[in-house]
């Protein structure tokens, strides 16, 4: 019902919106959407967004894959305490660290950068790819590892051709939280950027003017933000249902 409410309210006008209630859009209108489509200010917004967002899922997944690997294959002192702070890390609300990454990041010329919002994503992202991964690794057979080493397979070769394969659909699962995280975490984007990589989010709480809360455009501009998650999701279903299947999800 929310979801139908919004999308019903982006077809509508101010007027009609605090008019009163009425199911269906009665004054039809993509104004809304014309407002968003040709306004830079708000389609950049989306650009961003998606830019730092799969920023954070590539650098995520190339971090967590070489940990996880190293958790579930080799046994060193201290690992299960390294593994538990890792996903402790996971567990500290965003607001903890706005201070030490607004200070860290102007100091050192990053504020306002996409990379900004996806290394700071990163710290809550790589400790969960991590804990997701290491539940599929440790469900590979061992004697593979083995059995390629024998065969003559580098480790590179065997982990990108042979390894990774058999965890794709962990794979799938990762970048799906991971891209879930980033996109919908506001309190950390929006303090980081201020113009050149302001997120959609923070841009959708800049829509009071001097005539009031403009709630179409409001409303537009949330579906048009659903649509991504939308897409993630079709393209790794399969992966995600066989994550919550075999995996540590």
């Amino acid at each position: 019902m929310p979801i139908y409410w919004l999308i019903n309210m982006s077809f509508k006008t101010n007027t009609e919106i605090l008019g009163g209630l009425s199911f269906f859009p009665q004054d039809f209108t993509l104004e809304n959407y014309a407002k968003i489509f040709g306004d830079p200010t708000w389609y950049m917004g989306y650009v961003n967004s998606i830019i730092y967002v799969s920023m954070n899922m590539v650098i995520s997944l190339l971090v967590a894959l070489p940990a996880a690997y190293a958790f579930s294959r080799y046994k060193f002192v201290g690992d299960k305490h390294m593994f538990f702070w890792l996903l402790s890390n996971r567990m500290a609300p965003p607001a903890v660290f706005l201070l030490p990454f607004f200070q860290l990041y102007s100091s050192v010329g990053l504020f306002d950068t996409h990379i900004a919002v996806a290394l700071a994503h990163c710290l809550f992202n790589v400790p969960l790819a991590v804990w997701i991964l290491e539940g599929f690794m440790s469900g590979v057979p061992r004697e593979i590892d083995e059995t390629a080493y024998i065969d003559g397979y580098s480790f590179p070769k065997f982990f990108v051709r042979i390894f990774l394969p058999l965890i794709r659909s962990g794979i799938g699962v990762t970048a799906f939280f991971c891209f879930m995280f980033s996109w919908v975490e506001l309190l950390l984007a929006r303090t980081l950027t201020s113009v050149d990589a302001k997120p959609i989010g923070a841009i959708m709480t800049r829509t009071v003017s001097a005539s009031g809360m403009d709630w179409g455009l409001l409303a537009a501009a949330g579906v048009l933000t659903i649509v991504p998650g939308i897409l993630v999701i079709y393209f790794v279903r399969n992966h995600v249902a066989k994550g919550f299947a075999l995996g540590r999800v």
